[in-house]
């Protein structure tokens, strides 16, 4: 059985959310009904049957992170990693590589996305080739990656916030990766902000014809801004 990593990327900060109900740490260790945000990720990702997981953490907060982790999960294999600058969500990525046993799979997971049903269902891990991101249809799609279909609702290209509309269908912050990923983003330029962005990543797999999507049906909730997190609140 190939083994399947749960990667979290928990190192943004989160400048949003700096004054949220006193926080005056990291996003990610926002109290969510009585445990962090980052624990109760981990309890999600549990629950679709991880067994093993690594958490990218950034340099101001690292020891915090673990220690919130290691008090809330005391029996299972987690490996945390830097991410040393904040240069993208791909290049944080990348820090998962040595920890990550050959011929495994990698399902990566921003910190902050929470999902109503399980959306890895129905995936072959057994058999899986390439890469996999999920969509859902949203009122917003300037404000996320889009993907665009054709008439015979075959992926043929994914566009990062457009300012003009493109499809309703925003790719949320869940992805599914053979180990070549790694070397995918060894390939990578830094975007026009200076960073590897995952939606260029998932582009060189399509590139390569090895991108697959799912469509998802049940709630998501990026938890980036107050709002949202009162109704991830609300929701679990």
């Amino acid at each position: 059985m190939r083994k399947n990593y749960a990667v979290i990327a928990a190192g943004g900060l989160g400048t949003r959310l700096k004054n949220f109900k006193d926080n005056l740490h990291t996003k990610v260790l926002i109290d969510i009904d009585g445990m962090s945000m980052i624990s109760t990720q981990i309890n999600q990702l549990k629950s679709w049957g991880f067994l093993d997981f690594v958490v990218i953490t950034n340099p101001d907060f690292h020891d915090l992170i673990v220690n919130d982790i290691k008090q809330n999960h005391r029996n299972l294999n987690i490996s945390f990693v830097v991410q040393d600058q904040p240069k993208g969500i791909a290049h944080a990525l990348s820090f998962a590589e040595s920890k990550v046993d050959d011929d495994s799979l990698v399902t990566f997971i921003l910190g902050d996305n929470f999902f109503g049903e399980n959306p890895l269902e129905g995936i072959d891990f057994k058999n899986f080739k390439g890469s996999q991101i999920f969509a859902i249809n949203v009122n917003n799609p300037d404000e996320f990656g889009v993907m665009e279909l054709d008439r015979d609702n075959n992926l043929i290209n994914i566009h990062e916030k457009p300012k003009e509309f493109i499809s309703s269908l925003a790719v949320v912050g869940v992805y599914i990766y053979e180990k070549t990923c790694f070397e995918f983003i060894k390939q990578l330029n830094p975007s026009a902000r200076g960073e590897l962005e995952i939606t260029d990543l998932n582009k060189l797999y399509l590139t390569n014809n090895l991108l697959n999507y799912s469509i998802i049906n049940s709630w998501w909730i990026d938890a980036g801004t107050e709002e949202r997190i009162k109704k991830l609140k609300k929701l679990i």
